[in-house]
């Protein structure tokens, strides 16, 4: 199982604090969804944008990092 994996899966409505991934594997995706949400956003995709941004908002909180809120698209 890649790093990559986890941004393909549905975000779970369950909690599940561990992962089976490495806190680099984690940066990695996390750099991926936002380089994907970039690259939606010129193309002004917002579905797309909303997909990513729930991603990043996931990974981040499996970091333990400041979540990011993205206004334009009503998530805070």
């Amino acid at each position: 199982m890649t790093a990559i994996m986890s941004l393909h899966q549905e975000t779970s409505t369950s909690s599940n604090t561990e992962n089976n991934f490495s806190t680099g594997q984690s940066w990695g995706a996390l750099r991926k969804a936002w380089k994907g949400y970039r690259i939606a956003k010129v193309h002004n995709d917002n579905v797309r944008m909303t997909e990513y941004a729930h991603k990043i908002r996931k990974i981040q909180g499996e970091l333990g990092i400041n979540i990011a809120s993205f206004p334009n698209l009503g998530i805070a």
